[in-house]
């Protein structure tokens, strides 16, 4: 296909998705009219149903579980492929001459981090690092959840390489134990549902003690173990992400600049 039939093949289907995006928008209830029964009745219930205060948590671990371990599993199976796609073709260059991603690093002439975002982005590393947690473990009490908690988490490993410690965060992001986390958050969500039907119960029913104490840090059952394994998912899935883009970019950089696939030396 020639690049001028793409081009219109291209603009043809983003014309037909702006289309279905306006006859979807020209039908929506004006803002507070929400006409559908479920809002009002998962208010009304959720709290007494849960012990969970967070009542958002509550519908996305419980009440529509199942719609949330789909979700879950497009990040996982995203961050999974990405990971196996581009290792395959950094391992295809492994009989090359060329230096591991880590040794070019050290001699590539960048401009220096500036003092002043170096100071503020170590700063931030430790609190963004308590918020993402406390995000991901209190999703039965506050409106946050594991989603949140996981990319707040892991822009804590994003502030060390802005702070222009590539090498260290390098250190920080071990592969072998990033790929175990996401698959033990990701399989610990299925699992979860999995228990609950060993045990005569629709999938991700709530079995656990829900506490005796609504809005409790110990409240919910498992929603809040839900919450906790989706936050260690979604952030293990962030930072294997961003780590394998930037292993790709400084292979890429390295051979641009001393020949081989990207370039030739001079």
């Amino acid at each position: 296909m020639r690049p001028r039939q793409r081009l219109w093949l291209f603009a043809i289907a983003v014309a037909g998705l702006a289309a279905c995006y306006a006859w979807a928008f020209a039908g929506l209830p004006g803002f507070g009219r929400y006409p559908g029964p479920y809002g009002q009745v998962i208010l009304k219930d959720a709290v007494a149903q849960t012990n969970a205060t967070g009542v958002v948590s509550a519908v996305n671990f419980y009440y529509r579980g199942f719609d949330t371990v789909g979700e879950e599993f497009i990040l996982f199976t995203a961050a999974a492929g990405m990971s196996v796609v581009l290792r395959r073709l950094r391992g295809e260059t492994e009989q090359s001459p060329v230096q591991p991603p880590v040794e070019a690093a050290r001699g590539r002439d960048l401009p220096q981090t500036s003092s002043a975002i170096r100071v503020a982005a170590l700063l931030l590393t430790g609190p963004t690092a308590v918020i993402g947690w406390w995000l991901a473990t209190h999703a039965q009490t506050n409106p946050s959840g594991g989603f949140q908690g996981g990319v707040v988490l892991a822009t804590a490993f994003m502030l060390v390489y802005l702070a222009g410690e590539s090498l260290t965060f390098r250190r920080l992001r071990p592969v072998a134990l990033l790929d175990v986390a996401e698959a033990m958050g990701a399989g610990g969500f299925a699992a979860v549902g999995l228990a609950a039907i060993a045990q005569g119960l629709p999938y991700l029913y709530d079995f656990l003690p829900l506490g005796k104490v609504p809005g409790a840090v110990t409240s919910s059952g498992t929603i809040a173990l839900i919450s906790f394994l989706v936050g260690i998912e979604v952030a293990a899935a962030f930072v294997l992400i961003v780590g394998e883009l930037l292993d790709q970019t400084l292979l890429v950089g390295q051979r641009t600049a001393g020949g081989g696939p990207s370039g030739e030396a001079g």
